[in-house]
């Protein structure tokens, strides 16, 4: 078996088939995506694409991948580690068609994640703006730029990029009965924990993380009411990030980068 294939190194299988796997797996190390393999990368920003925070299932080679197969797109995507500041990962405030409950950045000053930048070049970037319902009016995420050092974006070598693209969830986040935003725990204890709290929500969905995945991927209308009723329960809050939606990018390119006290760039 070719060792940088994604069977080999754990990262083929996509959330949107076994929904209680999401996010799916993420690589180790940044990397190219190729097809199915994950190659090593020559370099870590790329001028001409356009950087994209995945803070759920967009990290997951087997499920990035398996959005690009759908319309037939076989360029490489570069995936790159990147460490942020100022946002943590919360829980969306909404039931996936997919059979699960997704992850949303919010607004964290301090907090510190790790977590990968997704460099798409036109095609790819329209693909995964429909995959989140971007283009659509009553769509679940818009796609927002960040700007540095309101949120920081740190490589593995050092250099910081001026801002990247995030998806903001429309409807907001959920939180865990106080006005701030929960993190995201991992599905199969989220969903649990929901379901123990509601009983609407087990009269739509059933009793078991099972059940729940099995009915939301069965029915886009029981997904909405299920959508409805996170907000009837008063379960959802602001994510914080809502301002940046709508927010032009600067003309100052994101890729030009440098070390702190350089002003070297790649």
């Amino acid at each position: 078996m070719d060792d940088r294939s994604l069977t080999a190194l754990g990262l083929a299988e996509a959330p949107r088939d076994r929904p209680l796997s999401y996010p799916g797996a993420w690589p180790r190390e940044s990397g190219l995506l190729d097809g199915d393999r994950l190659l090593p990368l020559d370099r870590l920003v790329h001028p001409d694409r356009t950087p994209v925070l995945a803070v759920g299932s967009n990290a997951c080679p087997g499920q990035l991948r398996h959005k690009m197969d759908e319309y037939g797109i076989t360029s490489p995507i570069p995936m790159v580690r990147v460490r942020v500041t100022g946002i943590g990962v919360g829980v969306s405030a909404h039931v996936s068609r997919l059979g699960y409950v997704s992850a949303s950045p919010f607004g964290s000053p301090g907090a510190v994640q790790e977590l990968f930048l997704t460099w798409l070049d036109a095609e790819q970037l329209a693909i995964v703006d429909a995959s989140e319902g971007v283009p659509l009016e009553q769509g679940n995420f818009r796609r927002a730029w960040l700007p540095s050092p309101e949120v920081g974006f740190r490589l593995e070598d050092g250099e910081t990029l001026t801002g990247a693209y995030v998806y903001v969830n429309r409807r907001g986040v959920l939180h865990n009965g106080t006005p701030e935003p929960r993190p995201h725990p991992g599905q199969r204890e989220l969903i649990t924990e929901l379901l123990l709290k509601s009983a609407r929500l087990r009269e739509l969905f059933g009793v078991t993380p099972e059940e729940f995945c099995a009915r939301a991927r069965a029915d886009v209308r029981l997904c909405e009411r299920g959508t409805r009723l996170l907000a009837e329960e008063k379960l959802v809050t602001a994510s914080g990030l809502e301002r940046y939606v709508g927010r032009p990018r600067p003309a100052q390119h994101p890729q030009q980068t440098g070390s702190p006290g350089t002003g070297e760039s790649l």
